[in-house]
C-alpha cells in the first residue's frame, strides 16, 4: 500500500512539474516575452551571452534547463552563466551564502513499471519505459563565496569581429546544400537543401546569419541526421512543433557563437501557445529536441578551428 501511495505521488509531481514549467513558458508567451530571446547587453542583464554551464564539471545544459537558468539570470541579475549544485560548492571549498535562494532545474530519465517489466518477461518483448523530471536545485557562482576566481569566471565570448566569420565557416562545414538566392528562406525537405536570401536582403547582416541557423536547424531533423518528423504541412501542429524547435535551436547555436538571438517568427506564438495548452510535456520536448540540433550543428566548430590558418581557438 505504501509503495502505490509513493508510486501515486511520484507521478503527481512529475505531471506538476511539466505543468509548471509550461505554465510559466505560456504566461511568458502570452506577455509577448520569448524565454529564448534575452535582452543580452541591456542595462537589466549582467551575464554576458552564452549557454549555461555547471562550474564544476564544466558541461553545458541543455533542453530545457537552459531556458530555466536564462530566465534565472535575467530576473535575479546575475553576471553570469555558471551553475553549481550545494554539494560541489562545497567540494570546490567554497559555499553557498546562507539565505540565498536556489534554481529549480530538471533531469530527463525513464523508469519501467513493474508491471511492464512482468509484461515484457512474458511475452519476451522489450519493456516501455516512461519518461519523467527529477527536480534538483542548483545555484549561480554569483550566490557563493569562497571559489577559486577560475571556478566563478565566465567564458571568453569570441572577438566582435570574429563571429561572423566563424558563423560563414561553421555554415560551410556542416557540409549541408545550402544556396543563397530568392526572396524567401526556407528548408526543401524533397531536396534536402537550405535556401536562403543574399545577405544584402537583411537590413543587419547579422540577420542573414540568424536565418540560416534557423533553417539548418531545420536540416539537422532530416530522417538521415536526427531523424525528426518534418511532415507537417504550415499550420498544422506538427508544423508549430518543429518550427518551436528550430527557433530554440536556432537560438542556442546563436548564443554559442556570440549571436545575440532573436524573434525569427513571432507569427507563430498563437500556433505555440495552442501547442503548450493542449501538451503540458510539448515544451520540455521540444526544448530537448532543440538542443540536440544545436550540439548537432556545433560539433562542426572543430572542423573550423582546424581549418583556421592561425589556429586562433579563441574564436570557439
Amino acid at each position: 500500500m505504501l509503495n502505490q501511495k509513493s508510486h501515486a505521488r511520484t507521478g503527481q509531481d512529475r505531471a506538476s512539474l511539466y505543468t509548471e514549467i509550461t505554465d510559466k513558458i505560456i504566461d511568458e508567451l502570452e506577455a509577448g516575452r520569448i524565454p529564448w530571446v534575452q535582452p543580452w547587453g541591456s542595462a537589466a542583464i549582467k551575464a554576458p551571452l552564452g549557454m549555461p554551464r555547471n562550474a564544476s564539471t564544466q558541461r553545458g545544459y541543455a533542453g530545457i534547463n537552459v531556458l530555466i537558468l536564462w530566465g534565472a539570470v535575467l530576473e535575479r541579475g546575475f553576471s553570469c552563466q555558471n551553475w553549481l549544485t550545494f554539494r560541489q560548492a562545497l567540494g570546490l571549498g567554497g559555499h553557498v551564502r546562507k539565505g540565498e535562494r536556489g534554481t529549480t532545474v530538471v533531469f530527463a530519465d525513464r523508469f519501467v513499471p513493474e508491471g511492464e517489466r512482468q509484461r515484457a518477461a512474458e511475452t519476451g518483448e522489450e519493456p516501455g519505459a516512461i519518461p519523467f523530471l527529477k527536480r534538483f536545485t542548483v545555484f549561480n557562482t554569483d550566490q557563493c563565496d569562497g571559489l577559486a576566481e577560475g571556478v566563478a569566471g565566465s567564458v571568453v565570448p569570441p572577438l566582435a569581429d570574429q563571429i561572423e566569420p566563424q558563423a560563414r565557416a561553421l555554415i560551410a562545414a556542416t557540409g549541408a546544400d545550402f544556396r543563397i538566392g530568392g526572396a524567401r528562406a526556407y528548408y526543401n525537405t524533397t531536396g534536402d537543401f537550405v535556401q536562403v536570401p543574399p545577405p544584402a536582403s537583411y537590413f543587419e547582416p547579422i540577420n542573414w546569419h540568424r536565418t540560416a541557423f534557423h533553417e539548418l536547424s531545420h536540416w539537422s531533423g532530416a530522417a538521415s541526421r536526427l531523424g525528426r518528423d518534418l511532415s507537417g504541412s504550415f499550420g498544422s501542429k506538427s508544423y508549430a512543433r518543429e518550427e518551436l524547435v528550430a527557433e530554440m535551436a536556432g537560438a542556442f547555436v546563436c548564443a554559442s557563437l556570440g549571436i545575440v538571438p532573436t524573434m525569427r517568427h513571432a507569427d507563430y506564438i498563437g500556433s505555440w501557445l495552442e501547442v503548450l495548452r493542449e501538451d503540458n510535456r510539448a515544451v520540455v520536448r521540444a526544448a530537448s529536441a532543440a538542443s540536440k540540433a544545436a550540439d548537432f550543428l556545433l560539433a562542426f566548430l572543430p572542423h573550423v578551428i582546424a581549418a583556421d590558418g592561425e589556429g586562433n581557438e579563441q574564436a570557439a
